[in-house]
């Protein structure tokens, strides 16, 4: 963004900066070392996974937790490069084929399973994690098996006590997996997500292919500018009536990216596609419940997200969403209003993405509004992330549990 070239607004916004990390400090005190201030927070308690439990708690082959089977990998295909071995020495191999096949993996499996190892070792000294099943490529396992990806695992703990299996399953769940499944007496059952949905990752946008009502119309998202005014919720928790704000800038903008998206539809036939870590506001339950903002990638059937018509001073109501696909698409834009909500395609969404918190995040934007208003910048910040993003994302990381922000984070800087 090209910035005015007055001084005294910028040394207000870094005081305001500096605001912003004082401020956050207290909220943060219990996070551990280097995060905050005051009374450590005691360690949080684990709950083992029930026998046949499974977490999350859907399909591994959806959205919500692996995704879909993408065909099996064999060591004469293309696909093969995917895979790379595992050499960890704290964990056990059982390797019964004698051809290193379960120590292979995708780079995605092999950085849980390492997590998962240092755990394991954490909570059971001189214990270490035991694989049992890996890269499958013989046909032992079920039709669409992610074990044929390298996405999958079986484990154990080297003593093979199996009083400990509900245990290593939740372990499996901090690690990071994305579906762990208490599947059998005798193993755990761990998977991720593939390498391709996880390089859509990126801060949080829509495709170029949205679009968005202003003043004047409807207008596709790729065409939005700085100082145009779009509807938005009249509250920052999304639960105001329609009014239509302002676009500041954009938090991320890329006519030229091809992502992933997901894509959200309603039983009513409203559509809207935005990236993981994108937060949406949805209701639970009978759709009559408050709004809460969550991340693209964990919202599911059954929820229900606000869908709206064009009239300013009314309310959107809510709609169960019905089916939730991955697409790709081409162009990424963020755009930030104001009020930091934006209707996209007629379904209420947050600015915000990458921290799990939506009102936290529109408070700390609160800098960049207040800078816009003095100079009354509408200026175009350019291609890519927002400067303003990677500071508060940098503090951030500084200052918070690493709970709180999406997996994936945000997009590396030189894409």
């Amino acid at each position: 963004m090209r910035l005015s070239a007055r001084v005294a607004p910028l040394r207000l916004l870094l005081f305001l900066l500096l605001g912003c990390v004082l401020l956050l400090s207290p909220l943060t005190g219990g996070c551990g070392p280097g995060r905050g201030h005051g009374k450590r927070r005691p360690p949080r308690k684990l709950t083992p996974l029930a026998y046949k439990q499974f977490s999350p708690n859907v399909a591994e082959k959806t959205l919500g937790a692996s995704g879909r089977y993408e065909g099996k990998i064999t060591r004469n295909s293309e696909r093969f490069k995917e895979l790379t071995p595992n050499y960890n020495p704290d964990i056990i191999f059982k390797d019964e084929e004698n051809t290193g096949a379960d120590r292979l993996m995708t780079q995605r499996c092999k950085d849980k399973l390492n997590s998962l190892a240092i755990s394991v070792m954490n909570l059971w000294p001189g214990v270490k994690l035991r694989v049992t099943e890996g890269w499958d490529e013989d046909g032992h396992h079920s039709e669409e098996s992610l074990h044929y990806e390298g996405r999958a695992v079986d484990i154990t703990t080297s003593d093979r006590d199996r009083n400990k299996y509900a245990m290593l399953a939740r372990l499996a769940v901090e690690a990071g997996f994305d579906w762990v499944y208490y599947e059998s007496k005798a193993h755990v059952h761990c998977s991720v997500k593939s390498e391709h949905s996880v390089a859509a990752k990126t801060g949080g946008c829509f495709p170029g292919s949205a679009w968005v009502i202003t003043e004047a119309g409807t207008k596709a998202i790729r065409d939005l500018q700085p100082g145009d005014k779009v509807l938005a919720s009249s509250e920052s928790n999304g639960s105001g009536e329609l009014i239509f704000s302002e676009v500041l800038t954009f938090l991320d903008r890329d006519p030229a990216a091809q992502k992933y998206f997901y894509m959200i539809g309603t039983e009513d036939g409203v559509s809207l596609s935005l990236t993981a870590a994108h937060l949406l506001f949805v209701s639970e339950g009978n759709c009559s419940g408050g709004l809460r903002a969550v991340f693209a990638s964990d919202v599911h059937p059954g929820q229900c997200v606000v869908t709206t018509g064009s009239k300013v001073g009314s309310r959107g109501h809510l709609s169960r969403i019905a089916w939730v696909h991955l697409q790709e698409d081409r162009g990424v834009f963020a755009p930030l209003t104001r009020h930091g909500t934006v209707v996209v395609n007629g379904v209420l969404a947050s600015c915000y993405a990458t921290l799990d918190h939506h009102q936290l995040a529109h408070w700390a934007f609160a800098p960049l509004r207040m800078l816009h208003y003095w100079t009354g910048s509408s200026s175009d910040q350019g291609q890519g992330i927002h400067w303003y993003s990677w500071v508060l994302y940098w503090i951030g990381n500084l200052l918070l549990d690493s709970e709180r922000f999406h997996p994936w984070g945000m997009a590396d800087p030189e894409r």
